[in-house]
Order: C-alpha cells, then sequence, then structure tokens
C-alpha cells in the first residue's frame, strides 16, 4: 500500500484537501488491496480544524504523533497557507520530507513549502493569482506561472484549486499506468490533460494604475481605440516622448514593454467579446485590433494554448 498524507492547518481550502483525497479513494476501486492507496490527515492543532468555508475537519493524527514514512505528502492551500505561519508545521515539514518519496503542495499551499524553505532550486507553480507573491517571496524557486502542475524531481505542485484533481491524476498514472487514471478522471466527470494551462482563467494584462502619468495615458488612449492601429512612435507621441525614452518608462513602470501591454490587452479585450457576446470572430478581431482572424487565432494558441473558437466553447 502506498500512504497519501494530506497536512490540515486552520484555514485551509477544503477542495484542496478533498478533490485529490478522492482522486485516490476512486483509485482504489480499481486496484488490488496491495496495490491500493492508504489516506491519511495530520493536523497541526488538537481537535477539529476549521477549514475557510467554515466546514470543520478532525484530522486522524497531530502531527507530533505522525512520524511514518509517506509515499506522497501533500500541503494543500487557502487563507492559512499565504497569510499565516505555523512554525510547528515548518519544522516538522523539514523532517517529514526525509520519510516521504514525493511531496508538493495544492494550490497556495506552495507558499508553506516555501516557508519551509523548501522550494528553493526547484521549478513550482500555485494559483495564477499568487504566481507574483510566491516569486517575490521566494526568488530561490522556479515559478512557472501558466503550468497546470509542475514536477521536479520528487517535488509535485499544482496551480489553483481543481489543478489538485490534476495532479492526483498524473501520480495515479506514475503509479499504476494511465488507464487507472483515464479510469477515475471518467467517474469524476473531467479530462485526463486539459487544453491550455493557467492563463486561459487569469488576464493577461494588469489594471493600469490609478495614479495619472504618461504611461497610464498611453495605456488609457490605447484600451480606447484598439480596433486602431498602433507602434512604439505612435504611442510615444501620445505623451511627447521619443520612442526609445519613451519604451525604457514604460517597461519600468509597468513591467511589459509597450507592444507586450498592446497585445495583452488585445487578447483580454478579444477574450470578453468571446465570453460576453455571440459575435463572429472576424468582428472580433476587428474590434479588438488583430486585422485579422488568423492572426487572432495564432496569438490566442501562443499565449493562451486554446483557439478563439475553443475559448469561447469553454468559457462562454
Amino acid at each position: 500500500m502506498k500512504t497519501v498524507a494530506m497536512v490540515l492547518f486552520p484555514d485551509f481550502l477544503l477542495l484542496d484537501m478533498a478533490g485529490p483525497m478522492e482522486v485516490f479513494s476512486i483509485a482504489n476501486r480499481y486496484l488490488q488491496p496491495a496495490d491500493r492507496y492508504e489516506l491519511l490527515t495530520i493536523g497541526t492543532v488538537q481537535g477539529a480544524l476549521r477549514a475557510s468555508n467554515g466546514v470543520s475537519v478532525l484530522a486522524d493524527l497531530h502531527i507530533d504523533q505522525a512520524n511514518e514514512h509517506y509515499d506522497l505528502l501533500l500541503v494543500p492551500g487557502g487563507p492559512g497557507a499565504y497569510n499565516e505561519k505555523y512554525p510547528p508545521l515548518l519544522d516538522w515539514l523539514r523532517g517529514a520530507i526525509s520519510r516521504a518519496d514525493r511531496y508538493g503542495s495544492i494550490c497556495t499551499g506552495a507558499f508553506v513549502l516555501g516557508h519551509a524553505g523548501l522550494l528553493d532550486g526547484f521549478r513550482v507553480t500555485t494559483h495564477w493569482h499568487y504566481t507574483e507573491r510566491l516569486i517575490k517571496g521566494f526568488p530561490k524557486a522556479v515559478v512557472e506561472t501558466d503550468q497546470i502542475f509542475v514536477q521536479d524531481r520528487n517535488l509535485i505542485t499544482s496551480g489553483g484549486v481543481t489543478a489538485g484533481i490534476d495532479l492526483a491524476l498524473a501520480v495515479v498514472a506514475q503509479d499504476h499506468g494511465k488507464k487507472v487514471a483515464q479510469d477515475v478522471a471518467k467517474v469524476l466527470l473531467v479530462v485526463m490533460k486539459r487544453q491550455g494551462g493557467q492563463a486561459q482563467f487569469s488576464p493577461l494584462m494588469a489594471a493600469v494604475g490609478p495614479q495619472e502619468t504618461p504611461v497610464t495615458r498611453v495605456q488609457n488612449h490605447v484600451l480606447e481605440h484598439l480596433d486602431e492601429a498602433f507602434g512604439i512612435e505612435r504611442m510615444a507621441s501620445l505623451v511627447n516622448m521619443s520612442a526609445r525614452h519613451f519604451a525604457r518608462v514604460f517597461t519600468r513602470e509597468v513591467n511589459m514593454t509597450p507592444m507586450e501591454f498592446l497585445q495583452s490587452a488585445r487578447i483580454d479585450h478579444a477574450r470578453n467579446l468571446l465570453e460576453t457576446s455571440e459575435l463572429p470572430l472576424k468582428t472580433v478581431a476587428y474590434k479588438s485590433g488583430f486585422g485579422s482572424v488568423r492572426h487572432m487565432r495564432f496569438l490566442f494558441s501562443e499565449k493562451l494554448g486554446l483557439t478563439p473558437t475553443q475559448y469561447r466553447e469553454q468559457f462562454s
């Protein structure tokens, strides 16, 4: 039997725990007794732990009692993962991973591993909304911003919430073959491999800053005239700057080049039209400034891993 242990702390996200554990539980239906998963929850406090949605869970063991070998040790996310620190948990994790064949996190559980110093030198991911925070908080980790899950050696981390199911299915496929994982995915009514990564769920362009600066004036003008042609020279002329100086100031302030901003703004605008209207693709491409459906399709596939048609089918 393989032991899968999930460490729980106050204010954890219940679905981060339940989703992966359900995958392993359903996999047991297709496995011989000796090959099945033993599921274990480990708590950081005595008694019940309250999840972020208010549901209370009673863990099987307290961390002081958990000194066994684990085939897979997982940490869920939730507000308790990125807003709090639990020194006893961090100390326990540092010792526990030496007794685990694999360890990892669901969603923002990566922050717990980061505070324990367990992300340094590894490729990792987390929920798209928190990737920048993870990058700034743990600069020695290599944060992948668009992956559903990432496995680097014996560390496996996943993106947001339901991505924990993808992670668990991948583990089942590694342990027992793709057929068992496919059977589990069918029971859960999910796909084994999603189209695209986390970028399809997140905006590509950050919100324009509230304070008026030459850069924000250009950004707002571009956003109001996306169907027009823009180059760096035209953007710079709007604020009476040279193209070279404008590009340097813009990149410093926005953390992307003017043309990257323009491309991201056009993709986000097109996504909104695809989600909220039934406009033909040709009209969406024109209103978003792509010039042609072919160009829009190319950029969608490159940035989101989906064509505009697939995006509309998935999100409208």
